[in-house]
Order: structure tokens, then C-alpha cells, then sequence
């Protein structure tokens, strides 16, 4: 049988993948689910992608189970595709030729927790809740929060980032080692607790990001940090949303050591005072948060009311009370239900670029004017510290105009985003979704990203149809 095309295909011409499903049937016994709910349920996605379900769900407790699963999949060529949360936005969860969904939300251990080096290392089904809750006693934290309660491994996977990014860095900066299943169902290791190797290729960061199409992580170590002293949270307005993006950019081209600063659009603002009954003005808003000792927290909130002084920003205020910083971040992290409330009945689709700061305020302008053109509704929202922001289009699928305008706009976003040298993805990774843009990021490069993955996965088994335009394909 020759290998899986990487271009995308319907899972309705399949290939008939009995004999592999009896073998995990025969190995794994109720572990294994022909269920059709439980398929349709881990071929889910968070936006209006078609469902794709896999042929079975196989729910695995070790690395072991992992690799003899992986194994068999790779001598009957059938797909393979890890399952987490299911919180991913680009349809990377799809079985779009069928195959096997590993579902590793039951590995859940905390493996070690190395206090002295702050590193911990734990399996991929934890949670980053579950995680902070384990340590809330260490006086150590994890700070990679993307809003959704996602998997650690599921974020490892999509190179998540999130609201601390500007201070603490991305998925690939707190990872410093992986335990990976290979595509023929080896089990590896990527690196070492080390702060830093020299010592041949960085596997680790070659998997972070790879969306599954490289290997399956079992295990990951991670840096954590110490938490802060003191933590002060602010919010302030803005006339414009360019004022917002102008007083952001000042803010990091300081060097303010700010911890997070987001920015919700006024639509946004509306639809989050409706989903949590809050009463905040509706008006282009940055919420803020600063990380330190009591006087530097005072000195990092009194620098930042100078800066947005000068863009015109009202109303800022800021104290250290928790209870009320959870209640303004709880809001944004709950910014997608939020938004999808605005308009029920309809279909979201939630895109993300991510631009140099210097070009913020002007991809962020230009995308608020493009949507407010189309007449849709289409919350802003952002990491913006580091220049990743992202829209949600409210879409009646059932109106081929609407679509098209969709379409249009998302379209017109990832190719600004790229031609002011930035990426169509910060964050949500490029699944079915993004697929059309690769070309255009990345050029000849795609020729040596092919390259790596036939080395790697020369039967395309692992999550084949996501990230490679559909003109490609693995001889």
C-alpha cells in the first residue's frame, strides 16, 4: 500500500482498515470504542469545519500503550491521531481518512516536581489548571495560559501561547524535554532537564508545533517560574483601537517588564458584559497586569499611566485585590463563549496573526475596518504584547454570501499578517484550517519541512491532512 497523500481528502473514501481495528480490539479490549457518538465526539472542532470522525477511540493509560497502538496502526497503514482536550480551532482533530484517535486525557500524572531546578515533568492528558492547582503549595507556577483549560500535551503540540506570553514566553521556551512515540512506535527522548544543550539537532523544539505529525508526546518537562511577591491587574479604555495598539507598542518598546496586556475590542467589551454581567464601558479596553515586589508592581503601574497618556487612554485603575483580578481575566478567558453569544443561532469561525509590534496598530486597524466594512460581527481579541490578536466571526453557514465574506476577510488577514513579515498563526496552529497560507509564509522551505516529515513518518500515518497545502504529497 503506498503512503497517505498529505493534501486533504474526505474520510467518506477511506480505506477499509478492518484487519488493523481486530488487532486493537485484540490487544486492547474495551479500551477500544467502535462507538459512533464517541467517534463523532474526538472528531470535534471549536469551529465550522466539517466533523471527520475517526474508526475507533482507544483511551490508553501508559506510553506503553501508546507505542504498541502506534505500532500496529504503522503495519496496517492506518492513520493515527492524538486526542487531548479538544479545545484546537483548526480542525486538528479531524480524521479526514479515518484511523485511530488516541485519546490520553487519562494520562494525567504529575510525574516529579524538581522544586530547586523549577522544572516539572508530567504526562500529556494534565491539564494547565490541574497542574497550578498541584503546585499552589511549591510557590511555583506554570505560565503558559491560553485561556482554554487546554492539555499540556495538546499545547505542546500546537505551540500554544497565551496571556503571560509577553513576560514568560511561548510553549517553546518552557519545554525543555519531550518523551515522544515515533511513527513506527519507538519510544524517545528529545533532551534532558538541562537549562540548555549544544549537544546535535533540537528535537524538542522540532516536535513543539508539529501538530501531531511527527510524534505522539507521552511526557513532557517544563520550566515553571516563582510566583510573584506582588501582582497588580489595571484595565483602561481608549477611543480608537488604534490609540490601544499605539499605547501597546510604546509599552513593550520600553522595556516595561508588564506580565500581560490584553486587548479586547469594544464588541468584545459589549458581549462579555452581557455573558458575565459586568458593566465595564464599551470602548476599545486594555486589561493589564504587572508581576514583582510591592514597589516595583507601584513603579510598573505608575510608568504605564504615563505612557497611555499620551494615547489618550481613561479611567485606568489598578489595585492588587485577587478577587478582582480573577473576575476581569475570567471575563476574557471567557471572551469566545462571550462573543458566540452575541449571535447563537450562527457558526464561529476564530482566527489569529500574530505581527511584529511595530506593525500592531496598523494590521489590527486595518483588520477592525475590514470587518466593520463586511457589516459582520466580528469580536477583536489579543496577546497583543506580542503582537497576536485574534478575530471571531459570527458565519450563518447556511448563507453562501455570509460564508464568502468570512472566507474573505480571514483570508485578507493571514496574507496582511505575512506580508508585514509576521505569520497567519500565532497560536492556533495551522490543522485543515490554515492550510492555503503555508506557500505563502513559507516558500522553499516547504520543500525541507516535506523533507522532515517523509523521514520521519514515510507511511504518512500520523495525523495525516493536516498543515501541508493540498498540493503537496510524500511519493
Amino acid at each position: 500500500m503506498s503512503a497517505l497523500p498529505l493534501s486533504q481528502t474526505h474520510n467518506t473514501n477511506k480505506p477499509d482498515y478492518s484487519e488493523a481495528i481486530t488487532a486493537l480490539q485484540e490487544r486492547f479490549g474495551k479500551q477500544l470504542s467502535l462507538n459512533t457518538t464517541v467517534r463523532e465526539q474526538h472528531g470535534h472542532t471549536m469551529t465550522w469545519l466539517a466533523n471527520q470522525p475517526p474508526d475507533a477511540v482507544l483511551t490508553v493509560q501508559d506510553k506503553q500503550e501508546v507505542a504498541a497502538a502506534v505500532e500496529i496502526c504503522h503495519q496496517h497503514q492506518m492513520p493515527v491521531i492524538a486526542f487531548g482536550i479538544g479545545s484546537s480551532l483548526e480542525g486538528q482533530l479531524n480524521a479526514p481518512y479515518g484511523g485511530l484517535c488516541i485519546d490520553m486525557h487519562a494520562m494525567d500524572a504529575i510525574l516529579q516536581v524538581n522544586n530547586e531546578d523549577l522544572t516539572v515533568t508530567v504526562q500529556p492528558g494534565v491539564t494547565r489548571e490541574q497542574l497550578n492547582h498541584y503546585l499552589r503549595d511549591t510557590g511555583l507556577f506554570f505560565p503558559i495560559d491560553p485561556g482554554a483549560n487546554a492539555s499540556i500535551g495538546g499545547m505542546v503540540a500546537t505551540r500554544a501561547s497565551d496571556t503571560n506570553a509577553v513576560r514568560y514566553g511561548t510553549m517553546k521556551d518552557v519545554v525543555l524535554a519531550l518523551e515522544v512515540v515515533t511513527a513506527s512506535g519507538n519510544i524517545i527522548r528529545t533532551g534532558t532537564r538541562a537549562k540548555k544543550s549544544a549537544a546535535g539537532y533540537d528535537l524538542t523544539r522540532l516536535m513543539i508545533g508539529s501538530e501531531g505529525t511527527l510524534g505522539i508526546v507521552t511526557e513532557v518537562t517544563l520550566k515553571l517560574f516563582g510566583i510573584s511577591e506582588c501582582i497588580g491587574s489595571g484595565i483602561c479604555h481608549f477611543s480608537t483601537i488604534e490609540d490601544a495598539c499605539q499605547a501597546v507598542m510604546l509599552t513593550i518598546q520600553m522595556c516595561l517588564p508588564i506580565a500581560r496586556i490584553e486587548l479586547l475590542d469594544a464588541m468584545q467589551i459589549k458581549a462579555c458584559n452581557q455573558y458575565a454581567n459586568l458593566d465595564l464601558t464599551e470602548m476599545p479596553t486594555l486589561f493589564v497586569e504587572f508581576h514583582g515586589t510591592e514597589a516595583s508592581v507601584a513603579e510598573q503601574a505608575q510608568m504605564f499611566a504615563d505612557i497611555i497618556e499620551e494615547f489618550d487612554g481613561r479611567d485606568f485603575a489598578w489595585d492588587t485585590n485577587e478577587a478582582e483580578r480573577k473576575r476581569l481575566w475570567q471575563a476574557r478567558h471567557n471572551a469566545y463563549h462571550a462573543s458566540c453569544a452575541l449571535r447563537p443561532e450562527t457558526s464561529a469561525l476564530s482566527t489569529d496573526a500574530c505581527v511584529p509590534i511595530s506593525r500592531l496598530a496598523e494590521c489590527v486597524s486595518a483588520t477592525a475596518k475590514d470587518i466593520e466594512a463586511s457589516g459582520m460581527i466580528g469580536p477583536i481579541v489579543g496577546h497583543v504584547g506580542d503582537g497576536n490578536f485574534h478575530v471571531l466571526l459570527l458565519v450563518d453557514t447556511n448563507n453562501p454570501e455570509e460564508v464568502a465574506t468570512a472566507e474573505g476577510i480571514i483570508g485578507r488577514l493571514a496574507t496582511r499578517a505575512i506580508e508585514m513579515d509576521g505569520t497567519c498563526t500565532g497560536e492556533h496552529g495551522i490543522g485543515q484550517g490554515k492550510q492555503k497560507y503555508m506557500q505563502q509564509e513559507h516558500g522553499n522551505a516547504l520543500i525541507l519541512m516535506e523533507a522532515i516529515k517523509a523521514a520521519l513518518d514515510p507511511k504518512n500515518i500520523l495525523n495525516p491532512g493536516k498543515i501541508w497545502p493540498e498540493a503537496l504529497s510524500i511519493s
